[in-house]
């Protein structure tokens, strides 16, 4: 069989993970090489089929956990960058950091992008898991999609209407989360083309402004993946609701979109600050937990191990989690 160095130039071994996470965790990838273009994701993914290696892609390295043990197996870390307009449009590698997408909607007179201000992640990891907030979500503007279908290395052109967008969901997003889940997906974002409307750069600017305040006052600074669990939906925990609104002045807000925000549940049981190891809950947010320093993936889980228990105790919900774990599990080559 090949050697992969021969296959794939410019890949590297055993390079430690936690400097390409937002969370600052994580072990070495057995193999693990950078991406600067589409044909280069392409060549990469078509090298880690070859060697029956699993892969796992990743952009700004938000919003996933990656185990202590680190990846057995090809990360693969995206530097795709080029961004342009097109009237209205405009068309992004799915490496672009959401901060330079926005600057560059506002700077061209668009807006419907500013509230992706201040989220650390990628575009394509945005379209991935749907990302939203303040109310929306990266499906409203999505207009079509460029991606290699994983399983004959094609490259397919998707129309937002095809990408089954819900929330945190889409055709992209395994709908198992497990070690071998990133081999299963059907399809890899190479880039998008975004639907925007002719705005107004001040008003844009102030919008930004307002929301970097608002996140400011609400989310972590220090290492995080971001939100931890998804909200659960007040359709099918009525009474926990009720039970909890009578609390917040925010709660016809949620009544509204229909979700019970998962800080709330966290918090209503005391674990704000609550520390594991290097782990903590944000003491502002339940929904966040950081890297209060030197945490581990296993500090993390047990966190999140506990927040499951309380809440499904005293709730009677299991919480889902909205980060992808990365490298746990018996994988083997």
């Amino acid at each position: 069989m090949a050697d992969i160095k021969t296959l794939l130039n410019g890949v590297q071994e055993n390079i430690p993970l936690a400097p390409y996470t937002t969370f600052k965790i994580g072990g070495p990838a057995r193999y693990f090489y950078i991406a600067k273009s589409a044909e280069d994701v392409k060549k990469a993914v078509g090298v880690a089929k070859e060697l029956k290696l699993l892969y796992y892609i990743i952009g700004n390295g938000s919003n996933i956990l990656v185990s202590d043990q680190g990846f057995n197996g090809l990360v693969i870390k995206l530097q795709t960058t080029n961004c342009k307009l097109q009237t209205n449009n405009i068309v992004c590698d799915s490496g672009v950091i959401l901060g330079k997408l926005v600057n560059e909607a506002i700077k061209n007179g668009l807006t419907g992008v500013e509230w992706m201000i201040g989220i650390p992640g990628t575009l394509g990891g945005a379209i991935y898991g749907n990302a939203g907030a303040f109310g929306h979500t990266i499906s409203e503007s999505v207009e079509s999609i460029e991606a290699i279908d994983a399983g004959n290395l094609s490259v397919k052109n998707l129309s937002g209407d095809e990408c089954g967008f819900g929330y945190r969901r889409s055709i992209f997003k395994p709908k198992a989360d497990h070690p071998r889940a990133d081999k299963e997906k059907k399809y890899i974002i190479l880039k998008a083309v975004l639907k925007l409307e002719k705005g107004n750069e001040g008003k844009s600017r102030e919008l930004v402004k307002n929301y970097l305040k608002k996140r400011k006052s609400r989310f972590p600074l220090g290492p995080s993946a971001g939100s931890v669990f998804k909200n659960p939906l007040i359709s099918e925990n009525q009474k926990a609701f009720e039970r909890l609104a009578k609390k917040y002045s925010e709660a016809e807000q949620f009544r509204v979109n229909g979700k019970i925000p998962a800080g709330w549940l966290i918090e209503e049981y005391g674990l704000l600050g609550k520390k594991i190891g290097g782990a903590m809950i944000f003491k502002e947010h339940g929904n966040f937990i950081v890297n209060a320093g030197g945490a581990t993936s296993e500090d993390v889980i047990m966190l999140i191990c506990l927040i499951k228990e309380k809440i499904r105790v005293n709730f009677g919900i299991q919480m889902e989690e909205e980060i992808q774990y990365v490298g746990f599990g018996e994988v083997k080559s």
